[in-house]
């Protein structure tokens, strides 16, 4: 008998009119709507891939036999002597790499040897000196420098969060295990040719990866970016990549109700245009709290735009929110029920868990808690969902919910490129451009400015940055 594969799957019903209503929902007909509009994106996108698609590169990557050959290779040179894995990396560079490590491996992976199947990970995704600080006494009080690899991701490789921390490393390495030991304890994730890090591992002598060119960071989880610390830590990233081959199937459909990215895409769309402008995600399982994580940087960094495509001033862009079930019915459902209707929800719901718990007795002085013993922990956390899904509905609130059957790398790897397709989609509806980010270069420059970097016009915009941004006594209260 085949077991057929679990799967993610997309569940739209209760966005719908004839469940919250027609002020609130969409209805059959407007829905029917995008039939005009996105077969062809699909067919569009679809060809883009197969030919040459350069910004559209991410589609490629479930495919990159390439990649994971040297992801392989690198993963057997490095698991020899490593006790501790250091990814610095910052934005697409980090957020993908937690995502993959909370989703797949135990709570208490760093903590219980017995749990880990390869080395401690740490994420340096800010640079905050306090919490570098720490691990850094912690590495030099245990004596483990020599047992740590540290894995610096840079695309453009010139981000300055991310190369500061190397240097702070890089002298540590040097002044601990001198020039030998420093190359032995790093590998590079950057650009093929270009950039500052190219440049720095090519002249040290670093161990290298590469990111494929067109790879935007909050696209890259499934190149070298995500799957060198995945393998590393012991996570299935074949798997991993069949899940995402697997949807590129579903999702290059142009039966527009067979198509799990279209129609998520058609929806949100939709409900941006009338006043839902607010896109929560909501796990109902701690593993997958950062997958919202990594979809909230892919959601606003690709949709948040100032103009279209034509050049038109739109300033556009659906806002996303992270929750976490249960945690968040405590903090946020009361404003989602009862503030403004302007968001479309996306809960997240597991239907089989790898382990569960049988909630207790009740105590005998506790009797009217006995409904509770003997049920198990995973059906209470369901059944908290969809409280709080029939609650939401009460009230009119838009609802979609991503169903895993069961979550491993083969769902993450689906899930994943169901949202990195849809987020294409979207952008296509919206008429803008979802790989750049031209906002954000301002905020980097301004940043280079202010750290004295060499220039006439650095120098002269620095003092504007601070004239507008140092405190003024008068307005502190």
């Amino acid at each position: 008998m085949v077991v057929p594969k679990p799967e993610v799957k997309l569940y739209y019903k209760n966005v719908m009119a004839n469940v919250i209503g027609d002020e609130h929902g969409i209805t059959e007909k407007q829905l029917h709507e995008h039939l005009d509009e996105l077969p062809e994106k699909i067919k569009t996108l679809r060809s883009f891939r197969e030919i040459r698609m350069k910004e559209d590169a991410y589609r490629r990557l479930p495919y990159n036999t390439k990649t994971v050959e040297e992801v392989k290779k690198r993963v057997v040179k490095f698991s020899k002597n490593c006790e501790n894995l250091v990814v610095l990396g910052i934005g697409g560079s980090a957020l993908g790499n937690i995502a993959l490590q909370t989703a797949l491996n135990p709570y208490m992976y760093n903590i219980d040897d017995q749990q880990r199947q390869g080395p401690r990970l740490f994420v340096f995704d800010n640079i905050d000196p306090v919490q570098l600080a720490s691990f850094l006494s912690w590495l030099g009080d245990n004596d483990k420098l020599d047992k740590t690899i540290f894995n610096v991701i840079t695309k453009r490789g010139d981000t300055a969060e991310t190369l500061s921390q190397f240097m702070i490393i890089r002298q540590l390495l040097l002044d601990k295990l001198g020039p030998d030991g420093c190359k032995k304890q790093v590998i590079t994730t950057t650009d093929a040719n270009q950039g500052i890090l190219r440049r720095i591992a090519n002249n040290a002598g670093f161990t290298s990866l590469v990111i494929p060119e067109g790879i935007g960071g909050r696209f890259s989880v499934l190149s070298a970016v995500g799957l060198f610390s995945a393998a590393m830590c012991g996570i299935d990233i074949d798997s991993l990549l069949a899940g995402a081959r697997d949807m590129d199937t579903r999702v290059k459909c142009e039966d527009f109700y067979r198509n799990p990215a279209a129609i998520n895409a058609a929806i949100n769309y939709h409900f941006y245009k009338h006043g839902k402008k607010i896109s929560v995600m909501m796990p109902y399982s701690y593993h997958l709290r950062d997958l919202a994580d990594w979809y909230r940087q892919l959601w606003a960094e690709s949709l948040g735009k100032a103009e279209d495509l034509a050049g038109n001033e739109v300033h556009i862009g659906p806002t996303p929110v992270k929750a976490l079930g249960t945690t968040d019915q405590h903090s946020q459902v009361q404003l989602y029920r009862e503030g403004p209707n302007d968001k479309l929800f996306t809960f997240i719901q597991v239907s089989n868990f790898d382990k569960d718990l049988k909630i207790g007795p009740a105590p005998d002085y506790a009797q009217e808690l006995g409904f509770l013993a003997g049920k198990d922990l995973s059906e209470l956390l369901n059944n908290e969902k969809r409280a709080t899904e029939y609650g939401l509905l009460e009230s009119e609130r838009p609802c979609l919910t991503v169903l895993f059957d069961r979550v491993n790398a083969y769902t993450v790897g689906q899930f994943i490129y169901l949202f990195e397709v849809t987020t294409s989609f979207a952008g296509a509806l919206f008429g803008i451009n979802p790989y750049d980010q031209p906002a954000v270069e301002l905020g980097r420059e301004a940043t280079f400015a202010l750290m004295d970097k060499p220039g006439d016009e650095h120098e002269k915009w620095a003092k504007e940055i601070r004239s507008l941004t140092e405190i003024d006594e008068n307005f502190l209260v």
